[in-house]
């Protein structure tokens, strides 16, 4: 294997376009997960075919040509915008006398690099061996030989099982570690359930800013930058809001074109997360070009985390980059709202969002209205801390007549809790009222 050197790389950048012209901002994307992995593209050598060379990905002409970018620039990289095989790896790397590396590779060092936490370096090197586990014959191609003759028998099969028992090992291991991790969020989870508090979970294409808006809305100090895959490891932070009881918020790793399917799967325990959220906020980059096919993206991956099912708002974000564009909501036909129009990095239309959000979690809530005697001071106190009293006028025997509004959880345990208020209030049913 190659050494990574601690100064930028100079790369040469490769894409295939097997329909029709390449597109230029899925070319502009490629060069920024090229700049977010630390390197420095040079040249961007493009070239069209229907269907990829067996041999080397690209024809053999087009091979040569990149051969002479790599000697021309100096690159220590060729950096592929697709998926190579082993095999056409090692033959690029014989051919360039220089490294190559594909998307996948491309995108796994890049999480390496983000990764913090230690349930995120574990995810990181998971699928790094399950990826490196196809190329192991690559770092031992000097000792695979087998000639005849006495003692030209290499050992290079001996090796390669070998490394590959290391790294089931290791992935067993890892494996284990992650189950412990899983165990102590899904306990937070239940936590959360207990204590009935609702989770709103923020997704979306990565660059699209989640993290932005995270800061905005909980004032976090989550590390936020124009780059892709800045977000790599879950943050949750409480969100009041006015009205109805707080909520979880939480910020996850960013969606890409054709995520690796490895990184899916080691992520799995993080995304959990988002499918179990009781609301998705899909961020969207409402400036970019490409603002359909990223949507498409996102729910290619929310479908395999079986996260389809979860309510959804979209939120169209970067409208500070559009002419004549100002905050906004879009509501459906029954005039609920499904998508609101904000800038994250001007704070431009976040209070709509926070209205927005309010009326959601208030369609929820159970309205009462009770007369309490003198006496229940205390049962008082408690409507204003845990519900929302919309009205309240004093009677003529010291008394209160309050109009509350409750989460149905808060309901109950007022219900269970206080004898007094059983009688007065049924249980909830079909005489339930919503706001």
């Amino acid at each position: 294997m190659f050494e990574r050197p601690q100064r930028g790389e100079r790369a040469i950048l490769v894409h295939v376009a097997f329909h029709g012209a390449p597109d230029p901002d899925a070319l502009c994307e490629f060069s920024e997960l090229v700049v977010s992995a630390g390197a420095e593209p040079q040249v961007l050598v493009t070239t069209q075919r229907r269907v990829p060379n067996r041999r080397f990905f690209v024809g053999t002409g087009k091979a040569e040509e990149i051969r002479a970018e790599v000697l021309a620039h100096e690159a220590q990289l060729v950096v592929f915008d697709h998926e190579l095989s082993p095999g056409q790896e090692r033959n690029l790397e014989r051919l360039f006398e220089c490294r190559v590396l594909d998307r996948t590779g491309l995108i796994l060092d890049i999480f390496a690099q983000r990764a913090c936490s230690h349930e995120g370096k574990l995810q990181v090197e998971l699928a790094q061996l399950r990826h490196l586990s196809t190329r192991l014959v690559r770092g031992w191609t000097h000792l695979e030989r087998q000639k005849g003759g006495i003692g030209l028998r290499g050992p290079g099969e001996t090796q390669l099982e070998t490394d590959r028992r290391l790294i089931g090992q290791r992935i067993d291991q890892i494996l284990r570690r992650l189950a412990r991790v899983e165990s102590q969020r899904a306990q937070g989870r239940r936590a959360r359930l207990r204590a009935e508090t609702p989770t709103v979970s923020l997704v979306g294409y990565t660059n699209a800013g989640k993290s932005t808006l995270f800061n905005r809305l909980t004032d976090a100090h989550v590390y936020a930058q124009d780059q892709l895959f800045v977000t790599l490891d879950p943050t949750l932070r409480r969100l009041a809001l006015d009205g109805c009881p707080s909520v979880v918020l939480a910020d996850t790793v960013g969606f890409v074109s054709r995520l690796p399917h490895d990184l899916v799967a080691a992520f799995r325990s993080t995304l959990q997360e988002t499918a179990e959220a009781d609301l998705l906020l899909h961020v969207i980059d409402a400036s970019s070009p490409r603002r359909a096919e990223n949507i498409a993206e996102v729910e290619d991956v929310l479908s395999q985390i079986g996260a389809l099912d979860v309510p959804r708002l979209n939120i169209y974000n970067k409208i500070d980059c559009i002419e004549n564009t100002e905050p906004h909501t879009d509501c459906d036909a029954s005039g609920r709202s499904v998508a609101v129009w904000l800038s994250a990095a001007d704070g431009s239309g976040c209070d709509l969002l926070s209205q927005v959000l309010t009326e959601h979690f208030s369609e929820q809530a159970v309205r009462r209205r009770i007369r309490l005697p003198p006496g229940q001071g205390r049962l008082r106190a408690l409507l204003f801390a845990r519900g929302r009293v919309l009205a309240e006028q004093v009677t003529d025997d010291g008394g209160c007549s309050l109009e509350v509004e409750l989460a149905p959880q808060e309901y109950e345990r007022l219900r269970k809790h206080e004898t007094w208020l059983a009688a007065q209030w049924p249980a909830l049913g079909e005489d339930r009222l919503t706001a």
